[in-house]
């Protein structure tokens, strides 16, 4: 017998915290590679600088079928509200620009780590912009288009 989705119990226990640094992994539904075309990984780019009230981003990538986001979240803001609002206004954009019609974009909910205060955020900024080498993508991080660092690498 299949067991049922417990995704709601990832919402347990999750603080949002000022201020502090959080790495965000958000997983497309059925791990489809949505974003393997250049168009559609601008979509959850444009998204983040549509969120900048609510978070600054330190680095993301964007890989084919996830993406992976290290964000300070701002004051007075939730951290699943912020994450919300990038999953919206990527698949706003993605609709928009006819990739999705009605499939969905997203899988339900999102990872999130708290980075402690003495990790070194350089260190996690490059592990992140890392993932398309160490998924094969390219053989040069120049070579890929989706990612960015608030640290040129």
């Amino acid at each position: 017998m299949p067991r049922k989705a417990r995704s709601h119990r990832l919402r347990i226990g999750r603080v949002s915290e000022s201020g502090r640094v959080y790495l965000i992994t958000i997983t497309c539904h059925q791990r489809h590679a949505h974003f393997a075309a250049l168009q559609s990984g601008r979509c959850f780019v444009q998204a983040l600088r549509a969120c900048t009230a609510h978070a600054v981003t330190l680095s993301y990538v964007v890989m084919p079928d996830h993406v992976h986001w290290l964000m300070a979240l701002r004051e007075h803001a939730d951290l699943s509200i912020t994450v919300q609002k990038a999953k919206s206004l990527t698949t706003q954009r993605w609709r928009r620009a006819g990739r999705g019609d009605n499939k969905r974009l997203w899988h339900a909910g999102f990872h999130d780590r708290a980075l402690r205060r003495e990790e070194d955020l350089v260190a996690m900024a490059r592990y992140i912009v890392a993932n398309p080498l160490r998924a094969g993508l390219v053989n040069d991080i120049g070579d890929y288009p989706h990612w960015d660092s608030a640290w040129l690498l």
